[in-house]
C-alpha cells in the first residue's frame, strides 16, 4: 500500500500577482522614502506615492484570500526587503572602477537606507499586520458597510500604527520633532484619504478577482493570527 500525503496547498496566479504588486510597492517605498516634500505648511515622504498601493493591496488578499494568506504575503514583503538592503550594501562596499565618480552620492543615498529599511521593517510587520487583522476580524464578525468601510478604517489603523513607528525611528535626531509629528499625522491621514479616493477601482478590482478566483474567505472568528506564523494556509 502506498504511503498517503497530505496535499500541497496551491497558491493561484492571482494571488501571486498580488503578491509581487506587494513586494515591488514596499521596496519602492523604502528607496524613496528618505526625501521629504513639502506641501503647504505640511512635509511627507515620496514613498507616500506609492506606500498607500501596498495597503490596498493587503486589503484585497485579506478579502478574498483570507488572513493567512495575507499573513504569508507580508513574510514574502518582509524577505524581499532585507535581501534589497543587504545587496545594497554590498554594493556600496564592492570598490568601484576607475571610471567611477560616483561612489560619496551613491553612499549619501543609499547609505541612509540601512537606518530606514530597519525603521521600515518593524513599522510594516505592525502596520500590515494591524491592517489585516483589523480587515480580517471586521469581515468574520459581519461587519455593516461592507469591503469599503473595512477597507478604510483597516487602512487608518494600519497606516496610523505604521506612521507612528516609523518616523521616529527613522528620522529621530535627524528632523525635529514637530516635524516628525507632522508627518505622521499627515502621512496618516493622506494615505486613507488616498485609499478613499481609489476605492471605487479596488472594489471593482475585488469583485473581479473574486469572480475568476471563485473565493471570498471569511476568516473563523477564532483564527489563529500570531503575527509570527508562515506556513498556516
Amino acid at each position: 500500500m502506498k504511503p498517503t500525503s497530505t496535499p500541497r496547498t496551491t497558491l493561484s496566479v492571482g494571488y501571486m500577482l498580488l503578491t509581487v504588486g506587494f513586494v515591488v510597492c514596499l521596496i519602492v517605498s523604502n528607496l524613496t522614502e528618505i526625501k521629504t516634500i513639502d506641501i503647504g505648511w505640511f512635509k511627507i515622504t515620496a514613498g507616500v506615492i506609492v506606500f498607500p498601493i501596498s495597503y490596498m493591496i493587503n486589503d484585497c488578499v485579506v478579502e478574498i484570500y483570507g488572513f493567512a494568506k495575507a499573513r504569508l504575503m507580508i513574510w514574502v514583503g518582509f524577505a524581499m526587503s532585507l535581501a534589497v538592503a543587504l545587496l545594497l550594501q554590498l554594493a556600496i562596499i564592492l570598490p568601484g572602477s576607475g571610471e567611477w565618480t560616483e561612489q560619496e552620492a551613491m553612499k549619501s543615498i543609499y547609505g541612509a537606507v540601512p537606518r530606514i529599511m530597519a525603521a521600515s521593517f518593524v513599522a510594516f510587520l505592525v502596520g500590515s499586520m494591524i491592517n489585516a487583522y483589523v480587515m480580517s476580524r471586521m469581515k468574520a464578525n459581519g461587519g455593516k458597510g461592507g469591503f469599503g468601510v473595512r477597507a478604510i478604517l483597516s487602512t487608518l489603523w494600519g497606516e496610523g500604527s505604521d506612521s507612528a513607528i516609523f518616523f521616529p525611528l527613522a528620522f529621530g535626531g535627524v528632523l525635529s520633532w514637530s516635524t516628525i509629528f507632522s508627518l505622521i499625522v499627515t502621512q496618516t491621514f493622506l494615505k486613507t484619504a488616498y485609499e478613499i479616493i481609489i476605492l471605487p477601482v479596488t472594489i471593482r478590482i475585488v469583485k473581479a478577482l473574486k469572480r475568476l478566483e471563485g473565493t471570498d474567505v471569511t476568516d473563523d472568528k477564532d483564527l489563529d493570527y500570531k503575527w509570527w506564523k508562515i506556513n498556516h494556509l
